[in-house]
């Protein structure tokens, strides 16, 4: 047995897409535990809620995260509403929902096209930063913004998508699928990437349950948990929602379920474009919400459960608002996968489990 060793991995480094700092703990290639040093990125967002009013904060909780920012804006709405008691068109419900499953859509692929790279296969990359681009694409035409929409507001949105649109949406989708499953199908049956992933980073049924984990990282482990099977909003008019789940516990079974959970998205979209009723797109907000006044909401965000909390004082600017963001509850879980893994595999278990740090630190 050799010497235990300290070594940094992060915030910088060539693999990593977030500044994520550990502290590893090695004896020989062996990683013995990882140590998470959180803070790096400190924005103290939350504090933000004292001094913007409730319409102004929405612009903020959208910035916590560029990749997540879609589900932070509305999940941050959605508390609001619940806080003031405010009931949004469903025209307005369906087109969050859309907006937020195309979200889901860019991020997968984002986080697809990392993977590909950190394999060294490079060219996968291109390939899924190329179909993105056309999911940046319908979000340019129908919100304006790129990555940042700005498109929730408290009571409904600010933009409708006409039919003409919608139809353009659903013909850039049916176009996205077919390149999709070749890109997908390559990855999930290349021999590399079973040898860089199988059996590596395991996490048990019962470790994923006892660790809290959610989103794809605790669904790998055949945990069943989705916040969109609670049927909210929107969601309750899908005709069949199962929660996409593989009980393979590794890197591969990660990878998996995060890309069939692409093209489960893009068949929400498609059905709820179908569905989407004719009427208004927001009601009119007034007052502030009462002094004591508290609510709290959860949203299936790309990476698992988010929970947010609001407190109002009787002002426009709440007195709390609070949010547990996927990744603070899947700490837990990659340093249980990083330990007894070998010092090599440590930037492909990162990866597998997407953290996101600037969601994670505020």
């Amino acid at each position: 047995m050799g010497k235990a060793t300290v070594i940094p991995f992060g915030p910088q480094h060539p693999v990593l897409p977030e500044p994520l700092h550990l502290d590893l703990v090695v004896e020989d290639e062996k990683v013995i535990e990882a140590i998470p040093q959180i803070g790096f990125v400190h924005r103290g967002l939350e504090k933000l809620v004292e001094t913007r009013d409730y319409n102004q904060f929405i612009y903020v909780a959208e910035r916590i995260c560029g990749i997540c920012a879609m589900g932070h804006s509305l999940g941050y709405a959605e508390t609001v509403e619940s806080l003031m008691g405010v009931e949004v068109p469903k025209r307005a419900q369906y087109l969050r929902v859309i907006w937020h499953e195309l979200s889901r859509i860019h991020s997968h692929l984002l986080w697809l096209g990392l993977a590909a790279d950190a394999f060294g296969f490079e060219s996968m990359f291109m390939h899924c930063w190329r179909l993105r681009e056309r999911v940046l694409d319908i979000f340019e035409k129908t919100t304006g913004g790129r990555v940042i929409l700005s498109v929730v507001k408290v009571g409904g949105v600010v933009r409708d998508i006409d039919d003409a649109q919608m139809a353009e949406v659903i013909a850039t989708l049916d176009g996205i699928v077919d390149d999709y499953t070749k890109i997908m199908n390559t990855l999930l049956t290349d021999a590399s990437v079973k040898n860089r992933t199988v059996d590596v980073g395991y996490i048990s049924h019962d470790e994923a349950l006892a660790l809290s984990m959610v989103g794809p990282f605790a669904r790998a482990s055949a945990v069943g948990y989705d916040v969109r099977s609670f049927g909210r909003g929107a969601y309750g008019d899908l005709s069949d929602f199962q929660p996409i789940t593989d009980d393979g516990g590794d890197c591969f079974a990660r990878v998996k379920v995060r890309c069939l959970e692409v093209l489960q998205s893009i068949e929400i979209v498609k059905e709820l474009a179908a569905k989407i009723p004719v009427g208004d797109i927001e009601v009119a907000v007034k007052g502030a919400p009462a002094a004591g006044a508290q609510a709290s909401n959860v949203l299936e965000q790309p990476r698992g459960e988010c929970y947010y909390y609001a407190r109002g004082n009787g002002t426009k600017n709440l007195e709390r608002m609070r949010m547990r963001t996927p990744t603070s509850q899947n700490l837990a879980g990659m340093t249980k996968a990083l330990a007894g893994c070998d010092l090599a595999d440590v930037n492909m278990i990162i990866l597998t489990i997407d953290p996101c740090i600037s969601c994670t630190e505020r």
